[in-house]
């Protein structure tokens, strides 16, 4: 096995998938971090979720808002819905492993506020629950799927914004996401800071 060749063609094959994205996500990246910027401003916040990558991507998120990105500026209304091991454990236990987002969001959630719903796939149950939550509560959703979107796009509102990277396979998904995640926070900080 030629590792060092196979190496290399995992490079070129994201580097190429993420150059097919840059067509299909620069808009809607766009009116994402425009819708983040209105929700924010009128004092609503950004909640995320996601399972395994997806949801260190939903940590990750968050964490670029709450402390910053790459200028400094305060720290921006963000909650990862991820985090809270006893939250989570608790409600896996005493009801179900898809509600654990969920039932957050309807203890948290707002009218006004934002969802951030990743799924590679669009077919994870706990972050379509987590969606219609979002609706339920007056949400809007900023949904990051792949394939497709899966069962999540059959969902989506016409207020919702859907961010879905070309490919099939997993992990060039998630670096898709991450990318699309820089993109995001790095437009929310030229809206606010009125960088060129």
């Amino acid at each position: 096995m030629d590792l060092i060749s196979r190496i290399s063609h995992h490079f070129t094959e994201s580097a190429h998938l993420k150059l097919q994205a840059v067509d299909v996500l620069a808009a809607p990246i766009a009116d994402a971090a425009e819708r983040v910027v209105q929700c924010l401003l009128a004092d609503g916040k950004i909640l995320a979720c996601g399972n395994g990558g997806s949801a260190a991507d939903a940590q990750h998120f968050s964490a670029e808002m709450l402390n910053r990105f790459e200028m400094e500026r305060p720290g921006l209304a963000a909650i990862a819905l991820t985090t809270d091991a006893s939250t989570l454990t608790s409600i896996a236990n005493d009801y179900d492993f898809d509600q654990i987002f969920s039932k957050q969001i309807r203890a948290l959630g707002h009218s006004g506020d934002l969802l951030l719903a990743i799924s590679t796939s669009g077919n994870s149950r706990n972050v379509i629950q987590a969606v219609n939550a979002a609706h339920d509560r007056g949400m809007n959703v900023i949904a990051l799927t792949g394939r497709g979107g899966g069962q999540m796009v059959e969902i989506l509102m016409p207020g919702d914004i859907h961010l879905c990277a070309p490919g099939d396979r997993t992990a060039h998904t998630q670096e898709i996401h991450i990318t699309a995640i820089h993109c995001l926070c790095d437009a929310i900080d030229c809206l606010l800071l009125g960088v060129e």
